[in-house]
């Protein structure tokens, strides 16, 4: 037998995704942060980058090729659930649906050095962001030359007192540039790695054979690579959404 040279591509293309998902991905800690949100340089219209994931399918996390209007397996199962009308039939493909996750390019205020990041957060803290930045007085706080500083506040839910984390945001009242130098302008600007680099799309097949395993359990075929993994606590909002939030930032730290 030779060797699976699409198995071993497969796990390269996994291998150097968590790497540049360990790497090229922001969470807040404790206290308060300063950062920027950058302009993407995939579409410089548009700094916000919405996936929608797969959490816990098949012990795995899969960012839904639905995310940018391709087909999805389990989303179109989860459709024809729907379609029977059934209660329970119904309750199992919400559970199924992809869940959205947003991120922006941004840099961190004393750590410019090490480049542009991802920071992922939950539905409140993008409507407060994108209530700003549609706000005139605000204007457009990713600008390279006039935009502002973001506080980001990430309280434990010992601190906050809470079931869950908090995280809140603030936007500087003043404006500022990214950078005063323009070689360090130039590089935040263009040495960006598209969000697919650091978080991969799987393949239409792929989610279906782990729908399958996921639906009906794994057979003694399938191989499963297990790895150490501990999951992070991230930014939760507080919101209504807090135990939903909560899943999806612990697993964020988990994709495979």
């Amino acid at each position: 037998m030779g060797i699976n040279t699409d198995f071993l591509k497969k796990r390269l293309n996994q291998l150097q995704s968590k790497r540049n998902a360990q790497t090229n991905v922001w969470k807040p800690t404790s206290g308060e942060t300063r950062i920027r949100i950058v302009p993407y340089k995939f579409n410089r219209e548009n700094p916000f980058i919405e996936l929608y994931w797969h959490y816990g399918l098949n012990n795995k996390n899969f960012v839904s090729p639905y995310s940018f209007g391709d087909p999805d397996p389990v989303v179109e199962f989860a459709e024809k659930l729907k379609a029977t009308g059934e209660s329970d039939a119904w309750k199992s493909a919400k559970a199924l649906e992809p869940k959205l996750r947003t991120y922006v390019p941004v840099i961190v205020r004393g750590e410019e050095g090490e480049g542009v990041k991802y920071w992922g957060f939950g539905i409140k803290i993008y409507e407060t962001l994108l209530k700003l930045i549609s706000d005139p007085e605000w204007g457009d706080i990713t600008h390279p030359n006039t935009g502002r500083d973001i506080v980001v506040e990430f309280k434990t839910a010992k601190e906050a007192k809470a079931d869950y984390p908090q995280t809140t945001i603030r936007v500087s009242p003043s404006q500022t540039k990214l950078t005063n130098d323009p070689k360090q302008l130039k590089s935040l600007l263009n040495d960006q790695l598209e969000i697919t680099s650091v978080y991969a799309v799987p393949s239409y097949d792929e989610l279906k054979k782990n729908l399958k395993i996921y639906l009906d359990g794994p057979g003694e075929e399938d191989e499963v690579i297990e790895e150490a993994k501990t999951p992070e606590v991230n930014d939760i909002e507080d919101s209504s959404d807090d135990d939903l939030d909560s899943v999806m930032d612990d697993f964020d730290s988990l994709v495979d």
